[in-house]
């Protein structure tokens, strides 16, 4: 018997939730898990940050308290996301408050998607920020700028000896081949012990040449490996057209023959599967079709949908006098749980299914 996730991904149906790899709110995480988990998501993809895996984790585990059942095999993989090197979903904006004019219209805080601009404290809440950038450029006094992390091997690795998540994806990009390396002879040893590996790239000139090196370098494999197509980051809430880099971009990888599974991500949104069905890039039930695309993951169309839900979850559970400041406590010492609200955690569910459903229906019929 296959695991579903593995079954999902061999059909065509695969669907991953990015919670991002910068997001840091815990108890969004937790909620995110939670809905999507129940919606039937086969992958939930992380930060990679103690707190924030222990957040997916209580939120897979109470999915599968709730509905999916004892059986371990129909839970959705966790994945952490790392970088080797620069990278766009690894950053977070920052500013001086203090800099910042009175008589300013801020438009910062009305492009920001995450609602992390306060600027009646400290300017950028950090673990709202999940580094979109789009603050940046529309910043009158030209004060925004972004510092971006490298993930930490020596961390990462433990936790998948310990099995404490599922999967790794790497992202990287054309010209980073000695990084990537460095990242690789880290998690090589480890490898046997993941589900899954996926590689993360955007598009660029020579980029079939650049995930062919990759390949060799990481072949063979004892896991199945994803080829991640990151058409347009973090942009899947802006609107339709985004779809478009990412669809390009997985038509070109698909050409290439490349060995492993594609999977969009980078702009995805409620247009993307009917645009895949549209240029017949789905797989059908039951037919190895070449040419077809595995899966999609969503991340900032997926965390906006439920957005909403979430933040008639916080008024309704913290009391008037409780700070915003709680909100970045540990999930124990906060009760912001979503199926204590069992309205809204059918709301949540049902918005997250409309998404999930989309490739999960289209591929079983």
């Amino acid at each position: 018997m296959q695991p579903y996730p593995l079954h999902s991904l061999i059909e065509g149906s695969w669907f991953k939730l990015i919670c991002g790899a910068s997001y840091q709110h815990l108890p969004a995480v937790r909620s995110l898990a939670l809905a999507y988990s129940l919606a039937g998501a086969d992958c939930i993809d992380v930060a990679a940050d103690p707190a924030v895996i222990s957040a997916a984790q209580e939120g897979i585990a109470m999915a599968q308290k709730l509905a999916i059942g004892n059986n371990s095999d129909t839970l959705p993989w966790l994945m952490v996301s790392i970088n080797d090197g620069e990278d766009p979903h690894f950053r977070k904006a920052k500013f001086d408050l203090t800099q910042c004019p009175v008589n300013c219209p801020q438009p910062c805080v009305q492009v920001c998607p995450a609602e992390a601009i306060d600027l009646s404290s400290v300017g950028v809440l950090d673990r709202l920020c999940y580094g979109c950038g789009r603050c940046v450029p529309i910043c009158p006094q030209e004060l925004i700028t972004t510092h971006s992390h490298q993930s930490s091997l020596e961390e990462v690795v433990p936790w998948i000896e310990s099995r404490l998540v599922d999967a790794i994806e790497i992202h990287t990009q054309v010209g980073h081949y000695e990084e990537f390396k460095r990242v690789w002879q880290g998690i090589s040893p480890v490898i046997g012990q993941l589900k899954l590996l996926a590689i993360s790239c955007t598009d660029a000139p020579q980029v079939i040449d650049y995930l062919r090196s990759l390949y060799e370098l990481t072949a063979p494999l004892p896991c199945p490996l994803i080829w991640q197509t990151d058409g347009r980051s973090m942009s899947g809430d802006i609107g339709k057209g985004t779809t478009h880099m990412t669809i390009a971009f997985a038509h070109k990888v698909l050409e290439a023959e490349l060995p492993g599974y594609i999977q969009l991500a980078g702009g995805t949104n409620d247009y993307t599967v009917a645009k895949l069905k549209q240029f017949n890039m789905l797989r059908q039930h039951n037919s190895l079709g070449a040419n077809s695309i595995s899966g999609v993951a969503y991340g900032s169309y997926a965390r906006a949908l439920l957005s909403p839900i979430l933040d008639r979850l916080v008024i309704t559970e913290l009391q008037p006098n409780q700070s915003n400041s709680m909100i970045s406590q540990p999930m124990n010492q906060l009760n912001l749980k979503l199926e204590q609200n069992t309205t809204l955690l059918e709301q949540a569910v049902s918005k997250a299914s409309l998404l999930v459903n989309q490739i999960k229906e289209f591929n079983q019929g």
